[in-house]
């Protein structure tokens, strides 16, 4: 028996915030202690009758068991704990194995359930895309405003049938927004004790046909979702992920003997190379793409359009929350990708040019098919864009060069994800850099 704990806890001193000198986009001042510390939550033995237990904050994916032989650190997502870390492979490795192969991860990622005869009225007014167009057995990338068009969070919208919906939510508290929105409307909201997994890879397609006790689905395009029999069980499974690789997603309900189909899927999994994965499996793919992580690529001081995320407002759907801040919105995007010379950009106000601050880094890795640091970056303003020049800070210690570009990196059509190229890559195909001429910009 496990109980989960936090991995470390050390308390900054106090610092004094001057009111007329406050900028909440800069990072705050940080004790240099807390530089060279990382913040993890670890599973340990249960210590006789009475276990310290934070069960009630960090709730525990059905299958982390099979986490556990891997030394497993996790974070709190959502209100469940998701795998920062296993031992059983490198970070570059796991990236390949989602490149080359198959990986199987399980998520924090959190369902709830919007139901009842306004459920769909009560999701047009949380959400800035029209959902009326989203038919049963299909998917919707959603994401949730305040009243002022900043973000709260995003997920995957399911509809489960006309008056019944699943939005599988990222990072961030939705459920009393649903609630505090919901007053005089005809719908329950709850919680259907969901869990989610990744299978995500160029195989992933060729095992799922394996594991089904029936032909594949078809249609299967993506973004759809379908019931399926597995093992002698029903279970939904939707062709999504977050990884931008071909993949699916499996939905574990009560009613599943979620042990028997996740062992399933590892045991069958691992015959085509498939192998568990952290965090690691997917950031640097993740940020290749251009797929934002709330709360770190989008926050509450973001809008959708400052992110790139204006093309999925649809102000015709009706009045939704945050409409009228986003109908005067700046609509101009100020978030990039950025590719680093010889290092990994440090997170956070890190981004100079001619020696001035000029934006954030808020997500950075190391890419081992381009042979580069690589990272998704907010500007401060409107004055550069693709192709800028600009200096960061480097985990190394030191500072670099690096080059603003384009999301996605590379597949800008998606074609990849959608089944459509099915190359393969053999291995790293190493960016370019900066040519000299231009390096000298930043002189």
């Amino acid at each position: 028996m496990y109980r989960v704990s936090a991995y470390c806890e050390i308390r900054s001193p106090p610092h004094t915030i001057d009111p007329t000198n406050f900028d909440p986009t800069r990072t705050p001042p940080m004790n240099p202690a807390l530089k060279k510390l990382r913040f993890s939550v670890k599973p340990l033995p249960v210590e006789g009758s009475r276990p310290v237990e934070l069960a009630r904050t960090m709730a525990v994916h059905p299958l982390t068991y099979q986490e556990l032989p891997y030394d497993p650190e996790y974070s709190l997502y959502a209100g469940r704990l998701t795998p920062e870390k296993m031992s059983n492979a490198t970070p570059d490795e796991m990236y390949w194995k989602a490149r080359q192969e198959i990986i199987f991860r399980h998520t924090g990622e959190h369902p709830y359930e919007i139901a009842g005869p306004d459920a769909l009225k009560l999701l047009q007014r949380i959400f800035p895309r029209d959902v009326s167009r989203v038919k049963t057995g299909r998917c919707s990338y959603q994401f949730a405003c305040y009243e002022d068009g900043c973000m709260i969070t995003d997920g995957l919208l399911l509809r489960v049938a006309d008056d019944r919906f699943w939005f599988a939510q990222a990072d961030g508290d939705l459920l009393s927004w649903y609630r505090a929105h919901a007053i005089g409307l005809d719908v329950k909201i709850s919680d259907p004790e969901v869990w989610v997994s990744q299978i995500q890879g160029p195989r992933s397609m060729e095992l799922l046909a394996d594991l089904l006790d029936r032909p594949m689905p078809d249609p299967w395009r993506y973004f759809d979702w379908v019931e399926v029999r597995m093992a002698g069980q029903d279970v939904i499974i939707s062709r999504t992920g977050f990884t931008n690789e071909l993949g699916w997603e499996i939905y574990f309900r009560p009613e599943n003997d979620i042990e028997m189909l996740g062992d399933l899927i590892l045991r069958e999994g691992t015959k085509k190379g498939m192998i568990l994965t952290a965090t690691p499996g997917f950031r640097c793919r993740r940020i290749e793409a251009g797929l934002l992580s709330a709360g770190q690529d989008f926050t509450s001081e973001t809008t959708p359009f400052s992110v790139g995320l204006g093309k999925f407002i649809d102000f015709e759907c009706g009045d939704f929350i945050g409409r009228d801040a986003l109908l005067s919105a700046d609509r101009t995007s100020r978030t990039y990708g950025m590719r680093v010379v010889g290092g990994t950009a440090v997170r956070g106000s890190t981004l100079k040019q001619d020696g001035q601050a000029i934006g954030r880094v808020t997500s950075s890795t190391w890419s081992p098919y381009q042979v580069c640091g690589v990272a998704i970056v907010h500007l401060n303003g409107n004055d550069i864009g693709v192709g800028a020049i600009v200096e960061v800070d480097g985990t190394d210690g030191g500072t670099h060069l690096a080059e603003l570009c384009a999301l996605p990196m590379y597949d800008p059509k998606g074609e990849i994800v959608r089944g459509i190229s099915t190359t393969v890559p053999n291995g790293p195909e190493p960016w370019a850099g900066i040519a000299k001429d231009r390096a000298s910009e930043t002189a």
